[in-house]
């Protein structure tokens, strides 16, 4: 702490650095897009459990970051939130605020944590912006984490009215890629969607989708978020969080994702919708208008190719991948 922040490199902190997002931010950053001013520092739970705060403040002790990317936290799929929603509202605010507390005592320049789509209100307008987080509840399936998760937001304007701490949040919506959970039970839609494909082409049988198809989702892929999370935290100077997505005209089927897997494995047999299960909600259009006047020029990766890459991803790794 001695010596003035600007002569000595920036510590970037990761945690949850080994999840879906944390993989695609040590990948593009090995790839190039690291800087030599840059010490990047990939933590997961078997090295602190940031629930306990006299863990999470060693951990702060041993690695002196300047900026934190926090990324960690208690998910699960549908069912899992709906059992256990107490356990994902402790867990997930004892992570949260030791965290950010840590990093105020600390002395951390800047913290940039990963917010959800899920914690918008239920009961809402469409396209869904920044400033709507807080008008009425989210959806009562997983309000513990929902509610979790609104709390930074809460707490990095505490700690920026009280503190002058640049604390913020980015909410991104759908995001898939390498390295991700491929649950079929408990994952999210596409990396699900992955797995049932792989295992119908290996078994020679029909690939059943849950649902009707029609709900609309937009989906980023994660190395595209993992160049979003670098800008937000080289150059994005509010404390309001920013949604990072494609655009409105990008939202795709569930139906349309099912048929780009298909085509990416080469799937040659039947698709079949199993009406008689639950589509969940038509929509959560999220608008990223903010995120295109602050980067205009920023280039997404066309959806198809980055469900190639995945798949591509998955297949090799088979062995390995959550699931």
């Amino acid at each position: 702490m001695a010596e003035p922040a600007g002569m000595k490199p920036k510590r970037i902190l990761v945690t949850g650095g080994t999840g879906l997002v944390g993989r695609a931010i040590e990948k593009v950053v090995a790839d190039g897009e690291g800087r030599p001013d840059e010490e990047w520092i990939f933590v997961c739970s078997k090295d602190a459990d940031l629930t306990n705060a006299a863990e999470t403040r060693a951990l702060y002790e041993k690695h002196r970051p300047t900026h934190v990317i926090h990324l960690a936290a208690l998910v699960g799929g549908l069912f899992k939130n709906i059992k256990y929603n107490l356990d994902f509202w402790r867990r997930n605010v004892h992570i949260n605020d030791n965290v950010l507390h840590s990093a105020y005592e600390f002395g951390v320049q800047k913290v940039v944590s990963c917010l959800s789509t899920c914690i918008f209100p239920d009961k809402t307008t469409y396209p869904i912006d920044e400033t709507m987080i807080h008008n009425g509840p989210p959806h009562s399936s997983n309000f513990g984490y929902s509610y979790a998760k609104r709390m930074i937001d809460v707490q990095n304007r505490g700690y920026f009215e009280q503190h002058g701490c640049r604390f913020t949040a980015v909410i991104p919506t759908n995001v898939f890629g390498p390295h991700d959970n491929y649950n079929i039970e408990d994952g999210h839609v596409l990396p699900g969607l992955i797995h049932k494909v792989y295992l119908a082409k290996k078994n020679g049988t029909a690939l059943t989708v849950w649902g009707t198809g029609k709900p609309r989702r937009q989906f980023i892929y994660s190395l595209d978020l993992a160049r979003l999370f670098l800008w937000v935290l080289r150059e994005y100077d509010e404390v309001e969080p920013i949604i990072l997505s494609v655009g409105e005209e990008d939202e795709v089927s569930i139906r349309e994702a099912a048929e780009s897997v298909v085509e990416a494995m080469d799937f040659k047999g039947e698709l079949i919708f199993d009406t008689t299960k639950s589509d969940g909600q038509f929509k959560k259009t999220a608008s990223n208008g903010k995120l295109r006047r602050c980067l205009p020029d920023f280039q997404f990766t066309p959806f198809k190719q980055a469900v190639k890459e995945t798949c591509d991803w998955f297949k090799v790794h088979y062995d390995i991948a959550r699931k």
